[in-house]
């Protein structure tokens, strides 16, 4: 029968009890996490959100209905113990605890809540992800997830105490806003009040931050959810947190970089007790792609991309020089491995690259002996063979990839997600090391084949470089924009831009991602009105908090930073949403449910 509360009170946590309290009293409350009944001693491992401490009810030193009680515990019940913390000798002592040198000798118990049997064990990885996302609130128990919302709470926190003190208000930005193109698919709610009309949940507070700019607010922030109708990845969810950040009388991207530099830096410190060097390295997305393949580079390995171009011109290698009239002969290094790369991993890293569209992947390479391999050697002369090797840097034991494209990027794009897979399979990242980069002068636009036009590479609000304004009609694809983003580690942590401010701008932008007039007073009519009030320069950037966190706790799926995450389908298992209404409620949106064959 559960026990009520009344008249004890938690003293200490359970993590937190030290040799120091040994002789004092405590009072501790939490999960029981193991038992062992020894005869006349029962052992309890209490739990909550601090740690684990032992506790242990001895029949010799308690009454027998005490001790009765103690015997009916089990896994998983909430318990409140009182008793006096002891210190524990010889093999009793647990060097793997926190709270391993002492235990507590229990002279009252209060059972508060009895448990079932759990579906699986607390803590037990190893049950299926299905199961444990149904029952999140016990995966919750666990020590790991645990830590990952204390840690995403710390950055909440710390960009709140930051930010404020740099002249930052926290304003929030309506859920329920008008739906608008250039993104990813809306969630559409519908409107009761306003039949056959339906409001979009934000897939960012960008309008509205940037209307508080024109509002004279200065200097915004908001930790926002924001929504995205797209198909799910390790790294995203249908709904998600962003740092929300907009700064007004910004010049150039530096303004920006100084504030937000300041703020990681905060972040790291008081996470990870980190003191970052700054300012942060600085790189343009045309160095990124050529030298990684990426517009998110890893920099905690080396092994760089070549351009090997000028030196297979004449090579005799027709799929070489195929390439080099529009695109570009690439290559990586593999350092002292040669011999680890059998011809059957040489096929699926073929494969590999073939996912990013290049057509195929050559190799040469050298064995510790000196003894060539290679893919194209009946094509070129040994002569040439030499050269590629001193051009590429291969020594013996080394093993150069090569891809050859009509399509520049494709050649980078490809060779860069080859690099990144055999860093990660020879062991080269250093999880504990953080290599953090600035990414800037990004294209403006880029042309989507499908529909046949420009769409803007960030949003249709980034400014393009004054330089480039003159080329926004003529050639669009050289406009670069004054876009940045800030890469951790390979991910994109974060992304921004200084905003058009010029209403002339504005609407050139409209233009060239190809809407008329009336599509513009249509979809951004309330925003393109604003700039005829007076609107000050501006720029900011959102950061992803799931994925800083992530970073920051170097996690590998966003489902372990976030408290009650969505399946790959964007369902949720253990609310079981989404799912059917009432007939009722849909009449009252005017929303009739049309049948799909199965």
């Amino acid at each position: 029968m559960a026990e009520f509360l009344t008249g004890m009170k938690r003293t200490v946590k359970c993590g937190d009890v030290t040799v120091d309290m040994v002789g004092q009293e405590v009072t501790v409350m939490g999960w029981t996490n193991r038992r062992r009944n020894l005869g006349s001693l029962v052992f309890f491992q209490i739990r909550d959100i601090s740690g684990i401490v032992q506790a242990v009810i001895d029949s010799n030193k308690v009454s027998a209905e005490l001790f009765e009680k103690a015997e009916q515990v089990k896994l998983e019940y909430v318990i409140a113990v009182k008793g006096v913390v002891a210190k524990r000798t010889g093999p009793n002592v647990n060097p793997n605890m926190k709270t391993g040198e002492i235990e507590i000798e229990v002279t009252e118990l209060r059972i508060l809540s009895e448990a079932e049997v759990t579906p699986f064990n607390v803590g037990d990885t190893n049950a299926g992800e299905a199961l444990r996302l149904k029952y999140r609130y016990l995966d919750l128990r666990r020590e790991d997830l645990q830590r990952n919302l204390i840690v995403r709470s710390k950055i909440a926190q710390t960009t709140r105490r930051y930010l404020s003190d740099n002249g930052f208000l926290e304003i929030e930005t309506p859920f329920l806003g008008k739906s608008t193109p250039e993104g990813a698919r809306d969630y559409l709610v519908p409107s009761r009040v306003h039949p056959g009309k339906f409001y979009a949940l934000p897939q960012s507070p960008q309008i509205f931050k940037q209307l508080l700019m024109v509002a004279g607010m200065d200097r915004y922030f908001q930790i926002a959810k924001c929504f995205r109708d797209e198909d799910l990845r390790a790294n995203r969810q249908p709904e998600f947190t962003q740092i929300d950040i907009e700064m007004s009388f910004v010049d150039k991207e530096e303004d920006i970089f100084e504030v937000i530099e300041g703020l990681i830096y905060n972040i790291f410190k008081d996470v990870k007790g980190m003191e970052l060097a700054r300012p942060f390295n600085r790189m343009s997305y045309n160095d990124a792609m050529a030298l990684y393949g990426s517009d998110k580079p890893d920099l905690r390995f080396d092994m760089q991309l070549k351009d090997i171009s000028e030196v297979v011109k004449g090579c005799g290698f027709g799929v070489f020089e195929s390439a080099l009239e529009t695109g570009a002969v690439k290559c990586i290094v593999l350092k002292n491995h040669e011999g680890d790369v059998s011809r059957k991993e040489i096929d699926k890293l073929t494969d590999l690259v073939k996912t990013y569209k290049a057509k195929g992947l050559a190799y040469y390479g050298k064995n510790k002996d000196g003894g060539v391999r290679c893919s194209f050697t009946k094509f070129v002369s040994p002569e040439f063979l030499d050269k590629l090797a001193d051009a590429c840097g291969i020594e013996n034991n080394d093993l150069a990839f090569i891809v050859s494209d009509a399509n520049y990027e494709t050649a980078c794009i490809s060779l860069g997600a080859l690099r990144c897979h055999l860093a990660e399979k020879f062991g080269m990242i250093d999880p504990e090391k953080f290599e953090i980069l600035w990414l800037t002068d990004f294209p403006l636009f880029e042309y989507d084949e499908e529909d046949q036009r420009y769409v803007a590479k960030h949003h249709p609000f980034t400014s393009p470089k004054n330089e480039d304004v003159p080329l926004m009609k003529t050639a669009p694809d050289k406009v670069r924009a004054k876009a940045y983003d800030l890469v951790i580690n390979g991910e994109e942590a974060g992304g921004g831009s200084l905003r058009i401010y010029n209403r002339d701008i504005q609407k050139l932008m409209f233009e060239t991602l190809g809407f008329t007039d009336e599509q513009i007073a249509q979809k951004f009519g309330f925003f393109v009105n604003a700039f005829n009030y007076g609107t000050p320069p501006h720029g900011g950037i959102a950061f992803g908090l799931d994925r800083l966190t992530m970073l920051l706790t170097n996690t590998a799926s966003i489902k372990d930073v976030i408290a009650f995450p969505k399946m790959q389908n964007a369902c949720d298992l253990m609310s079981e949403a989404p799912n059917v209404v009432e007939e009722k409620q849909l009449k009252e949106l005017g929303i009739e449910i049309s049948k799909q064959e199965k």
